[in-house]
């Protein structure tokens, strides 16, 4: 999926996470800024890494801050994001696996 505009998904709440998308290339960079990096950091940056590869998002520049947020919040926050930035519809929201 191409990354045509920015998109944000998510808040500021405790036990949440807003991401950001932009479209960048190449590759995928993130910036990550968690009160909980030093426990979880990989990992957030695992599940943001592995929705947009499930999504076939090769280019993209994305900003995370994690209030605490569980992984399928993580997940859900970085699919909402991409289908937002892609402008694609329908979506399909159905969880793998």
């Amino acid at each position: 999926m191409d990354i045509v505009s920015s998109s944000i998904a998510g808040t500021l709440e405790s036990s949440d996470i807003m991401i950001t998308l932009e479209p960048g290339g190449p590759g995928i960079t993130i910036d990550l800024e968690s009160i909980v990096e030093k426990q979880f950091g990989e990992e957030i940056r695992r599940a943001i890494l592995e929705t947009l590869a499930e999504l076939s998002v090769e280019r993209a520049k994305i900003s995370a801050v994690d209030k605490g947020a569980l992984d399928c919040t993580i997940r859900a926050r970085a699919r909402t994001a991409v289908y937002r930035a892609s402008g694609q519809e329908p979506y399909v929201w159905e969880v793998k696996g």
